[in-house]
């Protein structure tokens, strides 16, 4: 086992997704603990930044803003202490679902077709150039919070300002095209596309109760699709990665229309670590242990 010194483990925070980060962070923490790492949780809600000078390297299992937007990531690089996942450029494009389809667009890889939309905006004529279904979502938010299902028409302008409500910088949303022939995700761990998951909700769509609160959710790896096939989509997956500057760890997740199709959907620079989050599972049929995937991350850390 590598000497990695002090290590903050920071997880809390204030997002709206503190519930989810407290979960896994503490996790984390555990598995750090049992492989004989000096861990302490960090919870920056509840402790001055400041503190973090005492450590040598940090552990990121914060979620949403200012944990996973390049926030923490510049204080970290201004006291020089490595840390997980993206650098603060990545960080700061893949929290932003518009930025990131820009970046993904530019260099051909497919995503579903979108428009953002604003109060003033032509709600009509958005449902009448994506059609229906369409999936209304924040900007800036993670774990399906906010995200709105529309499947009738006239629907898009109550979607707009139910998903406005958790963008407090300047209400934008985006409205995106439904594409339904199934949900995917590769976890990213260096420079290795784990095993791909198929995830097959028992609801709509994977929404915040399908993933942390429902026991009913399948999650399918062997994905399904052939061999040939899902290399092709992890090593498409690893290029949506390192286009938006991504290190260390991550993952992406991607759509499949009817006619087998793919289309990126957004990266998550810092996954979700709880019982029943997904990198955890992609790594299990990668033949990593749960520890195994944490003491591999840490060992990642770095600046710049």
């Amino acid at each position: 086992m590598p000497d990695f010194g002090k290590v903050a483990v920071l997880f809390g925070g204030e997002s709206a997704e503190r519930k989810v980060s407290l979960l896994g962070g503490k996790r984390v923490l555990d598995a750090l603990r049992r492989q004989n790492v000096d861990a302490c949780a960090f919870d920056p809600a509840e402790r001055r930044l400041s503190e973090l000078e005492a450590f040598d390297r940090a552990f990121i299992v914060l979620h949403g803003r200012h944990g996973e937007d390049g926030v923490i990531q510049g204080v970290l690089e201004s006291m020089a202490i490595p840390y997980t996942g993206s650098g603060v450029m990545a960080s700061a494009v893949g929290i932003d679902k518009w930025r990131t389809k820009l970046l993904w667009h530019a260099v051909g890889l497919p995503t579903p077709d979108f428009e953002i939309l604003e109060a003033h905006s032509d709600f009509a004529a958005a449902e009448a150039r994506l059609g229906l279904p369409l999936f209304v979502k924040p900007l800036r938010e993670g774990s399906s919070i906010g995200i709105i299902k529309v499947s009738q028409p006239g629907q898009l302008a109550d979607a707009y300002l139910e998903a406005a409500l958790h963008d407090t910088l300047d209400r934008r949303v985006i409205a995106e095209r439904g594409i339904v022939g199934g949900e995917y995700t590769v976890t990213i761990v260096g420079d290795e596309a784990l095993p791909i998951i198929s995830i097959v909700p028992v609801g709509d769509f994977y929404d915040y109760e399908a993933k942390y609160v429902r026991d009913d959710t399948r999650y399918l790896c062997p994905c399904g699709l052939p061999e040939t096939r899902e290399m092709e989509l992890r090593a498409q997956a690893l290029e949506a990665f390192r286009v938006l500057g991504c290190r260390g760890w991550g993952r992406v997740d991607f759509l499949m229309d009817e006619h087998g199709g793919a289309y990126f959907l957004e990266v998550n620079t810092a996954p979700g670590m709880t019982g029943h989050s997904l990198a955890p599972m992609a790594a299990r049929a990668a033949g990593l242990s749960y520890e195994q995937l944490v003491t591999r991350v840490l060992s990642l850390a770095a600046l710049g």
